[in-house]
């Protein structure tokens, strides 16, 4: 503020306004003086406080996005497993409960595919005798099998009784519905934020666990019901009319995530303990937001704390995506590959792909990510690898791939090349294509990706921090 001169005097007014009356008494003086001083010791400490919060490094953030059932979670657990490892392996008690519950909800699926299927004794013959139909028939045996299996949907009820708990005013999980074989047919969702890990470990004693005992006291414990199940389980799976039956409804078993179907007598055992890889392809619902937090070495003794999120994918979720945008370091984006021939479970008439499509479209426009390094995840390669060996045809549900070769490596690098143009006309400005065809459920090539990943974020944010 400029002086002003008045009578040949230079008079600065901000003084003129801080001045203290010309009445003050010694007791108004005094008082003054402590709430100067007050306000001096409040700023020092403020600026204390800025100071200190400059010189710890802010955490290096990752932000995983995808659809529903795009791998997102299973990623989570793969920079657990890298960074935890000793939270992840006190963790398998849990875990073993939910193998227990995707174990049922299988079976479920194959009970509830041969409530469609008739007696073979009730199948028609036209007029040459020849037998008419449009499902193979089931035997007495099939149904024997399927009435010695029926136990298992108290299993499936008492599974998720203990993972979804009433409390805090939250219903108890909804089983109004239900299909043919009396299983819920909506699938399980447990919110992020919920300790429902505690609900199962504290069923087994920490020594259980480094004994590989986690046998419940309960004697109705899924695990014995299911190893007193275990030799009916895999005759019905491994049954040529089951799969045949399967094949017909198009219902693929061993494309579903949480699929342990051919590992029945070793999940079943008495004893048995998940491993890792059992772990990562254990399938749990999640609503909200799941975030992991790790600490890693980034050299000239330097330790960075790490995060990483997992946003729920589905429609009703992405809003919520938005608010994590805002200084996150990166973003990697599953695309589930392998669904291209499926729908979105909650909107049946949108492709899964081109709702993947729609979504990374709108992603790399979003102004707030300009600068925002994102990473693309071709996920779940080994199905979609599968599929086309199969014959399934690309062209069928991706109409612009018109009459090219249909085999893995021409489809593969076409939808590369798809999400790369994308990213080049929605871009607001040009950005480097980083991209990898992944099987997140696959620890040795996931390992090596994200730890690449991990060395060039950790490289980018010491360059922030002028520290190489």
């Amino acid at each position: 503020m400029a002086a002003v001169t008045v009578r040949g005097l230079s008079v600065d007014p901000l003084a003129s306004l801080m001045a203290p009356p010309e009445s003050e008494t010694p007791e108004e003086r005094d008082k003054r003086f402590r709430r100067e001083e007050e306000a001096r010791n409040i700023s020092n400490i403020i600026d204390e406080e800025l100071n200190r919060e400059r010189k710890v490094p802010k955490p290096v953030k990752i932000l995983l996005l995808g659809q529903s059932e795009s791998g997102k979670s299973t990623t989570l657990k793969m920079f657990q497993l890298m960074h935890s490892p000793k939270v992840f392996a006190n963790e398998r008690a849990s875990w073993k409960a939910i193998i227990y519950l995707n174990i049922v909800r299988s079976l479920h699926l194959i009970m509830d595919a041969m409530a469609q299927a008739p007696m073979k004794d009730d199948l028609l013959q036209d007029g040459d005798g020849t037998t008419v139909q449009e499902f193979p028939g089931l035997s007495q045996e099939h149904l024997m099998l399927k009435r010695r299996l029926s136990p298992l949907v108290q299993v499936e009820s008492a599974l998720i009784r203990r993972l979804s708990p009433v409390q805090h005013g939250e219903r108890e999980p909804d089983e109004s519905e239900e299909s043919p074989s009396g299983a819920s047919l909506k699938e399980v969702a447990v919110n992020a934020a919920a300790q429902w890990k505690e609900c199962f470990r504290s069923l087994a004693g920490s020594g259980r666990i480094l004994k590989n005992e986690l046998d419940w006291d309960d004697p109705n414990d899924p695990g014995r019901l299911l190893h007193c199940c275990s030799g009916d389980m895999i005759r019905l799976w491994k049954d040529p009319s089951i799969q045949q039956l399967l094949k017909k409804l198009e219902i693929h078993m061993e494309n579903h995530a949480g699929f342990f179907l051919n590992a029945l007598e070793r999940v079943t055992a008495p004893g048995y303990l998940p491993t890792d890889d059992d772990i990562l392809r254990a399938r749990l619902k999640t609503l909200g937001v799941s975030e992991h937090r790790f600490r890693v070495n980034a050299g000239v003794g330097l330790v960075k704390d790490w995060r990483v999120y997992d946003v729920g994918g589905q429609r009703c979720q992405r809003a919520a995506w938005v608010p994590y945008f805002d200084d996150v370091d990166a973003i990697i984006f599953l695309a589930p590959i392998s669904a291209f021939d499926q729908m979105l479970e909650e909107d049946p008439k949108v492709n899964r792909l081109l709702d993947s499509f729609q979504l990374w479209s709108s992603l790399v426009a979003n102004e707030l990510l300009s600068d925002t390094k994102i990473i693309l995840f071709l996920n779940k390669y080994d199905i979609f690898k599968a599929k086309i060996e199969a014959g399934v045809r690309l062209a069928d549900y991706v109409t612009s791939y018109k009459e090219r070769p249909n085999d893995v490596s021409s489809t593969s690098e076409y939808l590369k090349r798809k999400f790369a143009m994308l990213m080049k006309t929605h871009s607001i400005k040009p950005r480097i294509f980083h991209c990898h065809f992944t099987t997140v459920t696959d620890t040795t090539s996931t390992t090596y990706i994200l730890g690449h990943l991990q060395n060039t974020l950790m490289h980018q944010n010491l360059e922030d921090c002028s520290l190489t």
